[in-house]
């Protein structure tokens, strides 16, 4: 279930009201009279099945109440209620398989935003990566890319074109690539520093290493799995699953790609950081054009779904 409070001026609560009195898999209706004071108006309480909760949100917006009042949604854990369970009942779907496009693009335009942090977490992850392989250390190579934040302008990028948004997608796309050129410049730097230590040497890089060799040796096994870890890890976005990403982050090999290039760089090993870059845009490319697809199936699926529900004689849903 979701939980939405709204603050609406006082002259629009019965039509919102109607609204979600005719929004079906909509309880708990709460209507707090001038409770608001900035802005100034009613405070409408009320829980809503995740399958009905996309639509509702839009048909609010299209009211401008996120102009004239405020939308807040929260998702509920647990919520112990007979009503609750008949609203659930009565919304066609499966909450799911519903995807709140609002809070799609809320997310990932929060992932998507290049920030110092950001920056810091895919430096750290890439030196962490550069460590690994040149130690030819699979478990370093692991603890890298669950570290790297990649994954959240990648979502942008196939978020923004599924919803036609150019501003989404160039912040997305900026991100992307000034992060990365910013950590493989750091590991760079990282690079020639562990090398003035004597802790990296240039038999290192030239060594066989057979635990991480594939990092500079694409394939189309790298399209692949980038693909299938981008379909997952846009499913676990749509569906609130968060904890699969963590699958999806160590699955693909964006991070070690970009370590391995900006250490075979400083090294001026170009055949290995050809092979490096290959595979990062290998993988990238995979995760958006998986990520697009799914979203774009995902629309096509639930909207069929409501036509079939609109279509249906009443009481069928339940049957």
């Amino acid at each position: 279930m979701l939980h939405l409070r709204l603050i609406v001026p006082a002259d629009r609560t019965d039509e919102v009201l109607h609204l979600v009195e005719h929004t079906v898999g909509t309880t708990h209706l709460v209507v707090l009279p001038a409770a608001a004071r900035n802005p100034a108006g009613d405070v409408v309480l009320f829980d809503v099945a995740r399958e009905a909760g996309d639509e509702l949100i839009s048909a609010l917006r299209g009211l401008g109440i996120d102009k004239s009042g405020s939308i807040t949604v929260d998702s509920t854990d647990l919520m112990l209620s007979a009503h609750a369970d008949r609203a659930e009942e009565e919304a066609p779907g499966e909450g799911v398989d519903a995807v709140l496009w609002e809070e799609l693009t809320d997310a990932t335009h929060e992932e998507s935003t290049f920030s110092v942090t950001y920056a810091a977490f895919l430096s750290v992850a890439t030196m962490l990566a550069a460590c690994g392989v040149m130690l030819d250390n699979a478990i370093l190579i692991v603890g890298a890319m669950a570290v790297g934040p990649e994954f959240g302008p990648l979502a942008g990028i196939s978020t923004a074109l599924v919803q036609r948004a150019p501003r989404l997608a160039w912040r997305s796309l900026w991100t992307l690539v000034v992060g990365f050129a910013v950590a493989m410049a750091v590991t760079s730097g990282f690079a020639w520093m562990m090398n003035a230590f004597g802790l990296f040497t240039y038999t290192m890089i030239e060594a066989p290493r057979p635990n991480t060799a594939f990092i500079w040796q694409p394939d189309w096994m790298s399209f692949v799995v980038a693909f299938l870890a981008g379909i997952a890890g846009t499913l676990s976005l749509t569906s609130a699953k968060s904890g699969a990403l963590i699958g999806v982050a160590i699955s693909v090999t964006t991070v070690p790609a970009a370590a391995n290039a900006a250490v075979a760089l400083s090294y001026r090993d170009y055949g290995q950081t050809s092979g490096s870059v290959g595979q990062l845009m290998a993988n990238l490319g995979g995760i958006v054009l998986a990520g697009t697809l799914t979203l774009l199936v995902q629309k096509a699926l639930w909207a069929a779904h409501r036509r079939l529900t609109a279509a249906a004689p009443p009481g069928a849903a339940q049957a």
